[in-house]
Parts: C-alpha cells; sequence; structure tokens
C-alpha cells in the first residue's frame, strides 16, 4: 500500500470542498447581480413569500413556543442553586431574541424549505423544464433563483420577529402557570432588561438564515444529479448545508455584533 494514498484522498476531499466553496460563492455573487436587472418576475416573488413565510409559521411558532417554556424551566431550575430565580424572564428574553429565535427559526425553515426548493428545482431539471426555459429566453436563475432567494431574506425576519414573541410568551406561560411567577412582575422584568439591538440583531441573522437556506436549496437543485437518486442526494445537501451554514454564520454574526 502506497503511504501517500490516505494523504490523497484527503487532499482530493480538501480541493473538493474548496471548489465547492467557490462555486457556491460565485452562484451567490450572481444571484445577487440578478437582482439589479431587469426583468422581475414578482408572481414567483409572491408565490415563493406565501409558501417560505405564510406556510413556514406553524412549525416555527410551535417550535418557539416549547422551546421558551423549557428554557424557562431549565433556568429556574439553574438559577435556583444561586437564589436567582428572579433572571428567568430577563434571561429567556434575551435568548430568545438573541439565539434560539434566529437559529431555530432558521433551521426549521432550512428542514422545510430548503429540501423543497431543491427537490423542486431538481426535479425540473431532471424532467428538463430548466431547459425549457432556457430555449424560451427566460434566464432560470431570474425566475427560479432570485425570486426565492429574495422571498426568504425577507420573509425569515419576519418569522424570526413572530417566532421571539411566541418563545417570551411561552416562557411566560410557564412561568405564571409553573413557576409561580407574578404576571405583571414578569412582563416588568422582560422589558426592562431586553435593548432594542438584542431585537434587531436577531433579525439580521434571521436575513442572513434566510438568503443561506434559499441560497443552498436553489444552488443544490440547479446542480442536481439525474434521476430519483439524484434529486435524492441534492434535497439531503441543501438541508446539511444550509444548516451547517447557518450555526456558522451565527457564530460569525454574534462574534460581530458582541465580541466588545
Amino acid at each position: 500500500m502506497n503511504i501517500t494514498s490516505p494523504l490523497a484522498a484527503v487532499g482530493r476531499q480538501v480541493l473538493a470542498m474548496l471548489a465547492l466553496i467557490g462555486q457556491v460563492s460565485i452562484y451567490a455573487a450572481q444571484t445577487v447581480s440578478h437582482l439589479l436587472r431587469p426583468p422581475f418576475y414578482g408572481r414567483e416573488f409572491l408565490h415563493a413569500l406565501v409558501q417560505i413565510g405564510w406556510l413556514s409559521l406553524p412549525v416555527v411558532g410551535m417550535t418557539t413556543l416549547f422551546t421558551g417554556g423549557a428554557l424557562a424551566l431549565q433556568i429556574y431550575a439553574g438559577g435556583a442553586r444561586f437564589n436567582a430565580e428572579a433572571v428567568v424572564p430577563s434571561i429567556v428574553a434575551i435568548g430568545m431574541v438573541r439565539e434560539l429565535g434566529p437559529v431555530l427559526g432558521g433551521l426549521m425553515v432550512a428542514a422545510r424549505v430548503a429540501s423543497s426548493i431543491a427537490a423542486e428545482i431538481g426535479t425540473m431539471k431532471v424532467t428538463e423544464q430548466i431547459d425549457a426555459l432556457v430555449t424560451l429566453s427566460t434566464h432560470p436563475m431570474k425566475y427560479l433563483t432570485l425570486p426565492r432567494v429574495l422571498a426568504a431574506t425577507l420573509a425569515v425576519p419576519v418569522l424570526v420577529g413572530v417566532g421571539d414573541v411566541i418563545g417570551i410568551m411561552g416562557g411566560y406561560l410557564v412561568g405564571i402557570t409553573r413557576l409561580d411567577f407574578n404576571a405583571a412582575t414578569y412582563m416588568k422584568n422582560t422589558i426592562d432588561f431586553l435593548e432594542t439591538f438584542d431585537v434587531v440583531s436577531g433579525l439580521i441573522k434571521g436575513a442572513a438564515f434566510g438568503f443561506i437556506v434559499a441560497l443552498m436549496g436553489c444552488f443544490y437543485g440547479m446542480n442536481s444529479g439525474r434521476g430519483a437518486q439524484g434529486v435524492g442526494r441534492a434535497t439531503k445537501s441543501a438541508v446539511v448545508a444550509a444548516s451547517v451554514l447557518i450555526f456558522a454564520a451565527n457564530y460569525l454574526l454574534t462574534e460581530l455584533f458582541f465580541s466588545a
């Protein structure tokens, strides 16, 4: 066995990853550049806005509701060790709007939307519908990618904002029903300790996560292999890539906003 074979295998994987990063970066730059050039397909944009935003609201709402309640229980149990149970409202609010709301919202949208977009566009490629668009002088990126990416970038921050409110209410309901908090005191502590930039930073994260989710769905859909297996691999890769990039972007944005 050649001793350099394992190193060569690692090298091939690294080169493939770097090539993939380059392809995604070029694809993202092309998507943004098309935003400034006509035509713009408003009907496709509105359809994507409903599919990504409105129809994702139930799953995001349920996720943040139970997360807010569980977070309140955990913080109360931890705070009780230091006689600091009173911090529950403020930490639930800050944790939801800064981290859990954007990240969980982004992941739920990634699971629902990135897979759907990749499967839809991948199927269009397999059935040669994308080739038909080119034949009809319709740019696939402007017709398929741009409306979805723009819709996700605008819709996910709204979902994050709604999810933040629902998550805080989940903590509030648990606090007053299970942890014997006074309702007025709980809400006062939530409002007093929550700053405007906490909310704004979460919404900015939501926009970045929405862009990532739709971009990954479109990219892997456009580069789907032939046949059912190719579409299946594209769908899986889109969800995995979107989820990993959401965590990476979350760290980078948190470092940018709160490192000082």
